[in-house]
């Protein structure tokens, strides 16, 4: 059993979402107690957004890369590796903007993969990374719930995780964390959620 854990808030130790995949991932240990864990800070080691080379390197067949690609494919491709190589992936994801951190963007940039990850076929789009869980620590300041028109937050990882072909997400959410008393509260409601997992 390996378990990845993937935080990109950049509020440090004030970070909700850390508290909470803090949370999920003792709660996994105690199910799984000799899982290895593998932890990708993109909070304060960010991936550089994709370019020209770094894409090529990703998503090119080697007899199509130049040197820079050729140079630039272990340290890109090993990304992809870490996430196939697990069975769970807990994702601390703060709403930036109504979106996800730039940072986190660009970590889900190197996990879709025609022919790895997803291909098309004559039936449309087909998900090749299904057999793994996601879990998805989603911390918000205001109150959006579960369908607002302005949520590319949630909204974004669920349709990109379902899309490579991955069916169990589950979000654990801690939300209305701006307000008075907000952020106990959350954790409080994050941590039920938790213990439901």
């Amino acid at each position: 059993m390996k378990i990845l854990r993937v935080d990109s808030s950049t509020n440090g130790a004030e970070s909700v979402t850390r508290e909470v995949t803090d949370l999920i991932v003792e709660k996994l240990k105690t199910q799984y107690p000799d899982a290895e864990i593998v932890t990708r800070d993109l909070g304060t080691e960010p991936l550089a957004h994709l370019n020209p080379v770094t894409t090529g390197a990703i998503r090119l067949g080697e007899d199509q890369w130049t040197d820079d690609m050729r140079a630039a494919a272990p340290a890109e491709r090993a990304i992809l590796e870490e996430f196939l190589s697990a069975d769970i992936v807990v994702v601390g994801a703060p709403m930036y903007n109504f979106t996800i951190p730039s940072s986190l963007k660009a970590w889900i940039d190197r996990l879709g993969v025609p022919r790895v990850t997803f291909r098309y076929s004559a039936s449309g789009p087909e998900g090749l990374a299904g057999g793994r869980k996601v879990i998805v620590a989603s911390g918000r300041g205001g109150t959006y719930g579960d369908d607002s028109p302005i949520d590319y937050q949630e909204s974004l990882l669920t349709a990109f995780f379902g899309f490579i072909g991955i069916t169990d997400v589950t979000v654990i959410r801690a939300e209305g964390v701006g307000r008075p008393d907000g952020r106990s509260n959350a954790i409080a409601a994050a941590k039920e959620q938790i213990a439901a997992l």
